[in-house]
């Protein structure tokens, strides 16, 4: 049997971000106010992800709508320069990329998104001969893709039976209705919502039970805790990795390098809790620097043996 060309196919939105620093609020009434840095970067969580999954060698494709405009140039310009294959990319003239505004304080953030084209992203630029080239499929940012919402879970059915494994990111529901991601986790493999989205989800305040509910309809679910690091719920075994001590710079796409790390570990058969010791470690070590300075190179990351010096300590344990 032929070897799947890719390790990795991440689907999902093509946008810069435009990220300002400096903990400064905006004030209407043509307030007028100074920040620390302005960066036009890549961005999206779709990605982010691949990016980071590449460093760390996976061979990484990207599906994804942008225009013929400055920002689609940009992002392929980008995706390219990271070792991201990109011959799946649907280019359409004369529409406009989206663009995310992040305003930055650190360790939180508020996000204003121009969707662009993202909507038009649909199940059909995901036919079964694309899906055959790799081994696992990623779609991120569910809510921001209507277009690819209806037929998503018979995509994720079809990769299955491929014999491809499936993870989802939903990130916020900017409309906060949080509909169609149950049906979604029946066929999918790994899920990996944040704190506010598992509790958006499933209306539980503590994300340990939020985790245990998440995994009844899921593979596994991959729950991130912040600077409290992140638990892994599958069937009935937990794993809880604390937070690493590091000096914080810029939290924008910690999440999707925890992502990255995870997927990494799942296609090499690790343990439940390897998986997260890397998630953890990738995502923590990713804050380090602001993004538009972290490094390009694929393949070398800050390099696995870096990652295994600063791996946390799991816990693991089993429900009765």
């Amino acid at each position: 049997m032929n070897q799947p060309e890719f390790d990795l196919l991440v689907v999902g939105e093509i946008n810069p971000d435009l990220i300002l620093s400096g903990g400064v609020e905006p004030a209407f009434n043509q307030v007028e106010k100074l920040i620390a840095d302005a960066a036009l970067t890549i961005g999206s969580s779709a990605v982010i992800l691949a990016c980071g999954a590449s460093r760390l060698g996976l061979k990484t494709a990207v599906v994804g709508v942008c225009g013929d405009d400055v920002f689609g140039r940009f992002m392929q310009t980008e995706m390219a320069k990271r070792g991201l294959n990109t011959d799946h990319l649907i280019v359409l003239p004369g529409e406009k990329t989206g663009l995310s505004v992040i305003l930055n304080r650190v360790t939180d953030r508020a996000i204003l998104t121009f969707a662009g084209v993202m909507p038009l992203l649909a199940s059909e630029h995901l036919p079964e001969a694309l899906l055959k080239k790799t081994r696992h499929l990623h779609v991120a940012s569910y809510f921001l893709h209507t277009g690819l919402q209806p037929g998503l879970r018979e995509i994720y059915a079809q990769a299955r039976r491929l014999g491809v494994s499936t993870s989802l990111d939903t990130n916020w529901d900017p409309q906060e209705l949080w509909q169609g991601v149950h049906d979604l986790l029946a066929v999918t493999d790994i899920f990996f919502p944040n704190e506010a989205e598992a509790r958006s989800l499933t209306g539980e305040t503590s994300p340990e039970t939020a985790a245990v509910r998440l995994a009844q309809l899921s593979g596994c679910v991959a729950l991130k805790l912040g600077a409290a690091g992140a638990l892994a719920q599958r069937s009935a075994q937990t794993a809880r990795c604390p937070g690493l001590p590091v000096q914080v710079v810029d939290t924008v796409g910690a999440g999707d390098s925890f992502g990255a790390g995870f997927i990494y570990g799942y296609l090499r058969g690790w343990e439940l809790s390897q998986c997260l010791q890397l998630a953890v470690a990738c995502g923590a070590l990713s804050t380090r620097r602001r993004r538009h300075q972290r490094p390009t190179n694929a393949g070398r990351s800050p390099g696995l043996s870096q990652i295994e010096r600063n791996k946390p300590v799991c816990r693991t344990s089993s429900m009765n």
